[in-house]
């Protein structure tokens, strides 16, 4: 498998890195639960979770009853995930593949993608996508998520604390990559890219998908009861979902 250098940081991170995604409040009490019910009943689907990391997802959604193919650039990822699928009974099949080459995975064969937090991070956008249309079933739905591009980018700054948020936007249309660490307790650096919405929305377009959902998701009350610092997401959006239809008969070409 090729070096792919949005994968080369991933590659590095270990236990440390899981124990702080596992805890991570936004995350746990936010974009998580918010994923999965937007994908509501799972049960009999075929789904691929495409940058899966540590397999939260793909364990959540083969415990509601969906068919699941994890797939990520580490190793080290895809071991620790599947031993805890083992320890959790769950049939779940994995995969180390970059995003852009899902050699040995079958056309056709899914009615989800679930790409959480990682098509922001990928070297070779249409490529990814290409490969995902690629396996897609007709008629098959990919859900993304990314840091929403618009208040998140390396020209793009964050003061106040959690009741009183600013956001300054010195750059928004020159993409642009740095390294930067995850978390702050982790000081193993990963890629991070930005790129603009219509990037974006282009490259959805020219790899034949339909765009048949967007949202901007807010934190409900009992969210924000159970960790007060989600209540600023009330205001800025920090995360921009899509929904992305494969059409009967369509073949990826734009």
């Amino acid at each position: 498998m090729r070096q792919d250098s949005s994968a080369i940081g991933w590659k590095q991170e270990d236990e440390e890195w899981i124990a702080l995604a596992q805890s991570n409040d936004f995350r746990m009490f936010f974009i998580m639960p918010y994923t999965l019910e937007y994908l509501g009943d799972v049960r009999g689907m075929d789904i691929l979770d495409l940058g899966c990391g540590e397999g939260g997802y793909s364990r959540e959604l083969a415990a509601a009853g969906a068919r699941v193919y994890s797939v990520d650039s580490s190793s080290f990822f895809i071991e620790y995930a599947a031993e805890k699928a083992l320890e959790e009974c769950l049939d779940i099949r994995h995969f180390v593949r970059n995003s852009d080459d899902l050699y040995g995975i079958p056309e056709e064969s899914f009615d989800r993608v679930l790409c959480s937090m990682m098509l922001m991070d990928c070297e070779d956008l249409q490529g990814t996508l290409r490969e995902i249309m690629r396996v897609l079933k007709p008629g098959g739905k990919l859900v993304a998520s990314v840091l929403h591009p618009c208040f998140y980018g390396k020209e793009i700054t964050w003061s106040g604390d959690d009741t009183e948020k600013k956001v300054t936007v010195e750059d928004y249309f020159h993409p642009v990559l740095w390294e930067r660490a995850l978390y702050k307790d982790v000081d193993k650096p990963v890629i991070w890219r930005h790129r603009t919405l219509q990037d974006y929305v282009k490259s959805f377009v020219a790899c034949g998908f339909s765009v048949t959902d967007l949202t901007e998701p807010i934190p409900t009350q009992n969210q924000i009861k159970k960790f007060p610092g989600l209540d600023w997401l009330q205001k800025i959006p920090l995360f921009l979902f899509w929904e992305l239809e494969k059409k009967r008969g369509g073949n990826g070409e734009g």
